[in-house]
């Protein structure tokens, strides 16, 4: 009779890899991953909030896919784990997919965590993490359900800005129903709904997405949806949905802080550095 083992291999926890995509060529500001905020350069700050992630999670590691051998070089001496990508790359998504074949073993869940949003609450990632561990989803991003003053301040910006800042609909469980540089849903009757809800209906996507591997590698693949050319609403997110793929909203916050989307010109630089004096930096 053949004896049993006594101990059985244990299975390895899903593993998490967080990539930072940080190409070199910039218009308003060459160089911006390298460019100092507050006397830190910015890839380093991303860096930072990717690495208190991995301290927190198990079997989670973090990489910046880079096109440039000036960004490759300043991550090897800071210590920053880093990866060339193909200089074809042409979106955030195409470079975070080309690091993620480079890995030996192909990771379960990817977060693709752009090189230019160094105030990205680490908070907002550690959620995203969290909601793919307990809602059957294919991608994750979050949302902020706006009170009815930020719902006025969005309606006011889209008077001079009408196609800055991404609306969403959610199904009853948090899933998207829809996306739209358009501010959605229309409140036809802004007066009662008011009087009716304590917030506003509208929920403002933020740009910070998570996949399952199978998600992003099939999504090369997927057809295209109309919604997402750039004489329509311009969101390849729109793609995953037109094809029938679940997208789980994660609703965030941002604790009282105040943020900003990417860094691009001399002018976020300065905004993000104001911030950074008010709030100071976070708790890593």
């Amino acid at each position: 009779m053949t004896q049993k083992s006594e101990s059985q291999p244990t299975a390895m926890p899903p593993s998490i890899l967080i990539v930072i995509p940080a190409r070199y060529a910039s218009t308003r500001l060459p160089g911006k991953p390298l460019v100092k905020i507050a006397g830190v350069e910015m890839i380093r700050r991303v860096a930072d909030i990717a690495a208190s992630i991995c301290r927190h999670n198990d079997n989670c590691q973090y990489v910046v896919a880079t096109d440039d051998t000036r960004i490759e070089d300043f991550c090897k001496t800071s210590g920053i784990p880093a990866v060339m990508t193909a200089d074809t790359c042409r979106s955030g998504t195409e470079r975070c997919w080309d690091a993620v074949k480079q890995t030996v073993t192909p990771p379960s869940f990817i977060i693709n965590l752009q090189g230019d949003n160094p105030l990205c609450p680490p908070w907002v990632i550690q959620e995203l993490i969290d909601a793919w561990r307990s809602c059957p989803a294919d991608v994750f991003t979050p949302c902020i359900h706006l009170d009815w003053d930020e719902y006025d301040r969005l309606v006011e910006s889209k008077k001079t800005t009408p196609y800055s800042g991404t609306t969403v609909l959610v199904d009853k469980s948090g899933y998207a129903l829809a996306f739209s540089k358009s501010t959605i849903p229309a409140i036809r009757k802004p007066e009662k709904a008011r009087e009716t809800l304590a917030k506003s209906p509208v929920r403002r996507h933020v740009g910070l997405y998570a996949y399952t591997y199978d998600a992003l590698k099939n999504y090369f693949t997927l057809p295209e949806s109309e919604y997402e050319m750039g004489c329509i609403e311009g969101l390849e997110q729109m793609r995953f949905l037109y094809n029938g793929l679940r997208i789980k909203m994660v609703e965030v916050t941002y604790r009282g802080r105040k943020t900003t989307s990417g860094v691009d010109s001399p002018e976020d630089v300065a905004r993000v550095e104001a911030i950074l004096a008010e709030y100071g930096e976070y708790e890593l």
